[in-house]
């Protein structure tokens, strides 16, 4: 199955990215503080002649802060994008990854609820990716670079590894300009959704060598 909607998504990020770097400064401030996710903006969920704060929840994962930003992003949807989109299918992957993004603002809202700082990109919806991937394909080998050298590692280690970090920065307090909170909120929101929207004949953890053709 072609991942359209991977494939999709990630133009409509780097589109998205790309109009804001035709922007002013002074515009691109403007644009984030309208379509990025600031939890204390959400008191008044309809203001008139504005954007609907509350819409914000679908908006803010298609904004980044800079190419390394949306580089990493797009790279883990690249990656681990495609499995999900084939266990759940085309149309409930659009509906997983929306999910897991609000799942994501809710988290980052809840942890600064006073907060005027916009919540921008989309590692709250990746990280739901993440979780589903890891429930999906546990023993799939992951090439990872160990100093200068690839090396294929299961994916249980290696997605482990980054969910427990996202877990101590934040019960570490991490004070830095990453929401890890929002990144929680994916992970747990993509663990829960792939249990009930995946196709009947996807099995979870499965670990299974594929047959050798003779």
């Amino acid at each position: 199955m072609t991942p359209f909607v991977t494939y999709g998504l990630i133009a409509i990020n780097f589109a998205v990215f790309l109009f804001e770097l035709t922007l002013t400064p002074t515009a691109d401030a403007n644009f984030i503080r309208t379509f990025g996710l600031v939890p204390a903006a959400l008191r008044d969920l309809w203001p008139p002649g504005l954007f609907p704060p509350v819409l914000t929840f679908l908006t803010y994962p298609f904004l980044h802060a800079g190419w390394i930003h949306i580089g990493g992003n797009m790279l883990f949807l690249w990656v681990f994008g495609d499995n999900v989109e084939d266990a759940v299918g085309h149309g409930r992957f659009v509906l997983f990854y929306a999910l897991c993004g609000v799942a994501g603002g809710v988290a980052y809202v809840l942890s600064v609820p006073t907060s005027m700082a916009p919540l921008e990109g989309a590692s709250g919806a990746i990280a739901g990716v993440v979780a589903a991937y890891l429930m999906l394909r546990p023993c799939a080998k992951i090439e990872m670079f160990v100093f200068v050298f690839p090396v294929a590692m299961a994916a249980y280690w290696v997605l482990t590894a980054w969910i427990v970090m996202q877990v101590i920065h934040v019960f570490g307090h991490s004070d830095d300009s990453v929401a890890w909170w929002a990144h929680v909120g994916g992970l747990t929101a993509g663990a829960l959704l792939i249990l009930g929207m995946r196709r009947p004949n996807v099995r979870l953890f499965d670990c299974r060598r594929p047959p050798r053709v003779a």
